[in-house]
């Protein structure tokens, strides 16, 4: 799944993680863009010293190592991409998770206050949108509202798109942090780890703030080509 930060990602990882038939692994490509990209991020040093960042070597284990289940989930951020060939990704389902960035944002923006365009994920989630466009594909796009507001029907829709049963125990799972959690976690996850579940979804009530509006004018067009393809609720 390539995701934009803020949305929901967390909380689909934990839905797949209730599966019997599922591993679950927390932004494999982290350590990579960290140190590709050399942007200072939130426990940056943390991520790096914790992880695999080469790139090469992540690629090699998500095309071809199998563990104990009959399948993996690999929640992952759409600009974790940067500087890699994407021809890897012929070799795996991908679906993309997208959110309003009217509501994005501002969660963006108060956990990492330098974010801009590249960093929500916007621009290469439509490249990956329209590279499974040329390859034949039915992009399988999940926006957060649309989860929020049935997380059943979508999750079930989701389910069929990629060839799995419906599993009701996607639905719930113990509140507290997970052992597939990055190091991340304890700056990111506070809310997820106080859930049980998808919460149900509601509007902003607070004013969007006047100096995100230009970001958000370059965010909108792409987050509507994306919605087009959402599966709904």
């Amino acid at each position: 799944m390539w995701s934009g930060p803020r949305n929901i990602s967390t909380a689909i990882m934990y839905s797949f993680r209730e599966r019997s038939d599922m591993e679950v692994f927390d932004e494999p490509l982290y350590g990579h863009y960290l140190v590709h990209t050399g942007i200072d991020h939130p426990l940056r040093d943390a991520t790096i010293a914790d992880m695999d960042c080469d790139a090469n070597s992540v690629i090699n284990d998500l095309l071809h190592t199998r563990g104990a289940t009959p399948h993996r989930f690999y929640k992952n951020m759409a600009h974790h991409l940067a500087g890699l060939d994407r021809e890897f990704l012929g070799g795996l389902t991908n679906i993309i998770l997208t959110r309003d960035p009217r509501e994005m944002l501002p969660s963006l923006v108060a956990g990492f206050p330098a974010a801009n365009l590249d960093s929500t994920g916007l621009v290469i989630q439509v490249e990956l949108l329209e590279a499974m466009q040329r390859a034949g594909e039915t992009p399988i796009v999940l926006d957060a509202q649309q989860v929020l507001t049935n997380p059943k029907t979508v999750l079930t829709k989701l389910c069929a798109s990629l060839g799995l049963p419906w599993d009701e125990a996607m639905l719930s799972w113990q509140p507290g942090p997970k052992p597939e959690d990055g190091v991340w976690a304890s700056h990111w996850y506070t809310n997820v780890h106080a859930s049980t579940g998808f919460g149900e979804y509601r509007p902003k009530s607070v004013p969007f703030p006047t100096e995100l509006v230009s970001l958000l004018e370059q965010c909108e067009p792409l987050y509507a080509r994306l919605r087009e393809f959402a599966i709904t609720a």
